[in-house]
């Protein structure tokens, strides 16, 4: 009986890690849009506190999805690292970059970036305005 509640423990607990999951790039869905991810430098997700998961094809689509984008249930904010695809960055801690010259699935033209002198590197070849994410979002 103790190994039991033991293994219903550790269950509970595994479901409930604040952790990113793999995204399977063509098959996966934007839990916005609804269109397939396919762009590894722009994808993103959101992870609730309570574990759940919510991927999106574009920054911008997780930023315009209010109905899962509640600041109090949001665990983490994960968002694609432009200059190293397939590798998930903190949004709280990515600069961003808003320009023209760098398209993203969705028209937003938004790209993260894990440093900011990268962002205003990339902003000094293709132009466009660097953000932090506080102010990203009001941008969308």
């Amino acid at each position: 009986m103790k190994y039991v509640v033991l293994i219903l423990l550790a269950s509970l607990f595994y479901a409930c890690s604040v952790e990113p999951q793999e995204i399977n790039y063509g098959q996966d869905a934007c839990s916005y849009c609804k269109m397939n991810i396919v762009d590894q430098q722009h994808a993103a997700e959101i992870v609730t506190k309570k574990g759940k998961v919510y991927k999106y094809d574009a920054i911008e689509c997780m930023i315009r999805d209010k109905e899962n984008n509640n600041v109090d249930k949001v665990g983490l904010y994960l968002v694609m690292d432009y200059n190293n695809p397939n590798s998930f960055l903190n949004a709280e801690e990515a600069s961003f970059l808003i320009s023209v010259k760098v398209p993203s699935p969705m028209g937003g033209n938004l790209s993260a970036f894990k440093q900011k002198s990268e962002a205003d590197k990339m902003m000094a070849e293709f132009s466009g305005k660097v953000y932090s994410w506080n102010s990203v979002r009001k941008q969308f």
